[in-house]
């Protein structure tokens, strides 16, 4: 039986902002990152420059999502999750798709003109390699995960071309092993949650959940590592104006340590938004990790 004989047809518009996935957009949030860190909030134009950033990102990942979508609607129909996305359900046509794409691309790209020159080359790097993800990259064992975490890189990166600041070495460093450690999770739940995993993605053939756990390890660790040291570090503590960005470590440590039990015993990662939004231990220590570093950074 086909996806789009057994799931409810909503209106076109419904299933346009569906194909959207705009709970995915959290994922943006990495762009507030240099705004935060750098101390550049209240900096002026800096915070509305970040959030033009961010909506530029957001619009672009979308485009690319419904895209990958559209190339992967026969896969994802025998997926038991993908197979209620608008274009795998049969809700959402060749041509609204292609129309929904040109429409998320150009809004972005207008928005990322009111920013910069710069900030459209950032988005343009994004794009191309989504692209080469898409028909390359996620094919490949280890790759594939590189390709995500380069993808998280460029979200940094944009966020501080947005307001003009250079993105430090810690924060290259941390965001690498934090977005390698969640592409491995993902991996894992999708390699648990299939019955023939690599039916669905190629490169789950060449992945087992040992090997997979044990390269989550040293991710966490190593992240935990380097947001640690970052924090104490002279440079870190001459910006700061004092070692207090050291009390936001055991907030990091519990998000890594959350993450891992959410992922072992309940099986989750495979959607990170999901885990991020609908965990309210994770929320809470979110919400407080923010809170001490903007005491330690502003106050």
């Amino acid at each position: 039986m086909s996806a789009a004989a057994d799931l409810p047809k909503p209106p076109l518009p419904v299933a346009a902002i569906r194909a959207l996935r705009p709970k995915q957009w959290v994922k943006n949030g990495v762009l507030l990152a240099p705004l935060l860190f750098a101390k550049s909030i209240f900096a002026q134009g800096a915070l509305v420059n970040a959030m033009i950033a961010v909506a530029s990102f957001s619009l672009l990942a979308s485009g690319v999502y419904v895209l990958n979508d559209w190339f992967d609607r026969e896969k994802d129909r025998l997926h038991p999750e993908k197979r209620k996305r608008p274009i795998a359900a049969g809700h959402l046509g060749g041509g609204a798709a292609i129309g929904l794409i040109i429409l998320c691309w150009a809004v972005a790209g207008y928005l990322g003109l009111l920013l910069s020159l710069e900030f459209i080359q950032v988005l343009a790097g994004y794009l191309v390699l989504q692209f080469f993800y898409t028909f390359a990259l996620k094919k490949m064992v280890l790759l594939d995960i590189m390709g995500i975490a380069l993808g998280f890189i460029l979200r940094v990166v944009a966020g501080a071309v947005a307001i003009q600041v250079v993105v430090s070495n810690w924060l290259f460093l941390c965001t690498l092993l934090g977005a390698l450690f969640l592409g491995f999770a993902k991996r894992r739940a999708e390699l648990s949650s299939l019955e023939d995993a690599s039916s669905h993605r190629a490169s789950l053939a060449d992945y087992t959940v040992p090997l997979l756990d044990q390269m989550m390890s040293i991710c966490a660790a190593c992240c935990i590592l380097a947001y640690g040291l970052y924090t104490v570090s002279t440079e870190t503590v001459a910006h700061v104006g004092s070692d207090r960005l050291k009390f936001t470590v055991p907030f990091a440590v519990y998000a890594v340590f959350r993450y891992l039990f959410l992922v072992h015993k309940r099986g989750a990662g495979g959607a990170p938004e999901k885990v991020l939004l609908g965990d309210a231990p994770l929320l809470v220590d979110t919400a407080l990790f923010l809170a001490v570093a903007g005491w330690a950074l502003y106050v």
